[in-house]
């Protein structure tokens, strides 16, 4: 395969795991020979076999002739849809439906992001060691099961808040494992040269689901409450259940001599990241960030839906509309890089990220234009944030030995996503001492500073980031172009 096909097989494949790590509203094969095993992979006679004659290309089979990937990405498309719309059914129905107070929103964000704290390091070493396409069809089965006692206990009249906490625990445990297991299970399903394709297949449903899913949410939310809506979250988990069980992978069981103690590979994982000082600096603006947005967005649904006064309806809009600027971001961020350069692009986004954060609060101040200025605020916070993850996440998986990619994102996560329920938590407590407007004002103030890690780093010095080949500047259009 060619230095350019490597080069944007990579770059597909990390805007999943960009897109991923953002806190903002989660591969592979060559060309498939004609003759394929019974499960529908194709056998990978051009890699292990004789290479082809000298000038001749074999033409590789499109992943649309792939029934085995098609029907992962069937299942993971409903399943993104699905998990775009629970995300606004259920701050609805704890805002609209059980009246929850600032320091009960808290909590409920804080349960559905605690999973990143408690097991976010030792679920990597474990997904190591087991088959993850198995790991994924148990995740799905936990979160459809755990999702459909809400509209049970609703419809009972039994439903509380400490029901939604436990259901928030539980579905984010599933979804750690599901994440990390997803992340790695593409190379055992089709060929090294069809990395990109199949990363822009599962990509581009991820952004259609975030441009789409939160506005056919709140519309769902409005003709059909939002317990029942969280119903169809439910179906999509099956159906993504139903197509793993259906998928077929070649993924090969982990050596149990190649195994260390867990602690030690965690420590292996956590050693590497705060020693790499540029990737320090990342991690410490992203932490920091991730920290201090929370804090904002906690407050966000009770800000949308009491403070302004809006319909889920209308929040599911303010999200599908600010969700563009990710799909943005994702196509533009190639062209960026090469003008700017990868080094300088780290700050310059984190600035762009933090400044139009500040748009949250002070859509309080002019609530008349308040919807207008949330759909900014989500459209560039998203394009910026997806310049910015892009561009550290390829960095990452640069500089780090292949052994320790699974330990090194694991012990970022660990702290970039740790962060998060700390904050919801606080979010909520602030809240409820100072109100809704003033604690999305600290979270604003505070994710200002949060830039401060990378714009005070060696990032304005260079151009290429290490391990990166020497990239020349994006020549400029004349107009005869």
């Amino acid at each position: 395969m060619s230095q350019s096909n490597e080069t944007d097989a990579e770059s597909n494949e990390l805007l999943d795991e960009a897109r991923a790590e953002s806190s903002r509203p989660g591969g592979v094969a060559g060309p498939i020979s004609e003759s394929s095993d019974e499960d529908g992979i194709g056998v990978h006679a051009a890699e292990d076999g004789a290479p082809a004659p000298a000038g001749v290309r074999s033409s590789p089979r499109s992943l649309w002739h792939d029934r085995n990937f098609l029907t992962l990405w069937s299942g993971q498309a409903f399943s993104q849809f699905g998990s775009q719309i629970q995300e606004l059914a259920i701050p609805v129905l704890a805002v609209l439906i059980l009246n929850a107070s600032e320091l009960e929103v808290g909590v409920l964000n804080a349960a559905g992001v605690a999973a990143f704290l408690v097991v976010g390091l030792p679920a990597g070493a474990w997904i190591d060691r087991l088959r993850k396409r198995h790991v994924m069809i148990w995740a799905d089965a936990v979160r459809a099961v755990a999702l459909a006692t809400i509209p049970v206990l609703w419809w009972l009249g039994a439903l509380q808040m400490w029901h939604l906490y436990a259901v928030a625990l539980i579905v984010g445990v599933a979804t750690v494992f599901f994440d990390v297991s997803y992340q790695s299970i593409i190379p055992s399903l089709v060929r090294s040269s069809q990395i990109a394709e199949a990363n822009g297949k599962l990509q581009s449903t991820y952004e259609l689901a975030n441009i789409a899913g939160p506005g056919i949410g709140g519309w769902l939310v409005g003709i059909l409450t939002a317990p029942l809506a969280i119903l169809t979250t439910v179906g999509t988990y099956l159906i993504s259940f139903v197509a793993l069980l259906f998928t077929r992978d070649h993924e090969p069981q982990r050596a149990p001599e190649d195994r260390a103690p867990i602690l030690h590979e965690i420590w292996e994982g956590l050693h590497f990241v705060f020693t790499e000082k540029l990737l320090r600096r990342i991690v410490g603006t992203t932490g920091m960030s991730n920290f201090f947005n929370i804090i904002s967005m906690t407050m966000l649904p009770i800000f949308i839906l009491r403070e302004l006064g809006l319909s889920p309806a209308s929040m599911g809009v303010i999200f599908s509309l600010g969700a563009v600027g990710g799909l943005v971001g994702a196509i533009a961020t190639p062209h960026i890089v090469r003008r700017l350069g990868e080094a300088r692009s780290i700050p310059i986004s984190s600035i762009a990220f933090s400044v139009v954060a500040v748009f949250l609060p002070v859509a309080a101040m002019v609530p008349a234009i308040a919807f207008p200025l949330l759909v900014a605020q989500g459209f560039v916070g998203s394009f910026t944030v997806l310049l910015y993850n892009i561009t550290q996440v390829t960095f990452r998986q640069r500089i780090t030995p292949p052994r320790l990619l699974g330990r090194m994102n694991a012990s970022v996560r660990f702290v970039v996503w740790g962060v998060m329920p700390i904050a919801a938590l606080l979010s909520g407590l602030l809240g409820t001492w100072l109100g809704v407007v003033a604690t999305m004002w600290i979270g604003a103030i505070g994710e200002l500073f949060s830039a401060l890690f990378v714009v005070t780093g060696p990032f304005w010095s260079m151009r290429d980031l290490p391990g990166a080949e020497p990239s020349a500047p994006e020549p400029e259009r004349t107009r005869e172009d």
